[in-house]
């Protein structure tokens, strides 16, 4: 017969060691869980690079919008269409409270556009087609906004500020 009085310093050694481990990886995991949580929490808190067009936000009455753009060419409870220029238009949506749900303006040819990384950052999808695009949505805030300029011989950036259903 053996004598496990002898086996029991390995044993607690390896008892000892396990435990260690275990510690170790849960260490880990919680350090991963929180730098996971402190990376979300940063895109939740993010601030949106453009938030309006010519004064014109989500929520305002479209009172108020067409206030700041003016009369529209085209005018309806649901949608308004301003020609702002002859390379300029402008699209508002409206709720049933008559309150800007989407604003998408085009600009022919780029012309007068922003520049993209100030309305949606950097790192815009280069398509095959010489088009770009890129979409930045904010959670907590409720809406997104995307940039999109097309290829091919006639030039159209649209960009669009729409409220989250």
């Amino acid at each position: 017969m053996r004598n496990h009085k002898n086996n029991f310093p390995g044993v607690l050694i390896m008892f000892v060691m396990g435990t260690l481990l275990v510690l170790i990886w849960s260490a880990n995991a919680q350090a991963q869980k929180a730098r996971a949580v402190a990376s979300t929490a940063a895109v939740v808190t993010q601030q949106p690079l453009y938030t309006d067009y010519k004064g014109v936000r989500l929520g305002m009455t479209a009172l108020e919008a067409r206030t700041k753009l003016g009369e529209p060419s085209l005018k309806s409870d649901a949608q308004d269409y301003f020609v702002i220029s002859d390379k300029e238009t402008a699209q508002l949506g409206y709720d049933v409270a008559h309150k800007v749900t989407v604003v998408s303006v085009d600009y022919l040819s780029g012309v007068g556009a922003p520049d993209p990384r100030a309305v949606v950052g950097s790192d815009l999808e280069l398509e095959p087609n010489g088009s770009l695009y890129k979409i930045v949505h904010y959670q907590s805030l409720g809406f997104w906004v995307s940039y999109n300029r097309t290829a091919g011989p006639v030039v159209i950036v649209t960009i669009t500020i729409q409220k989250m259903l």
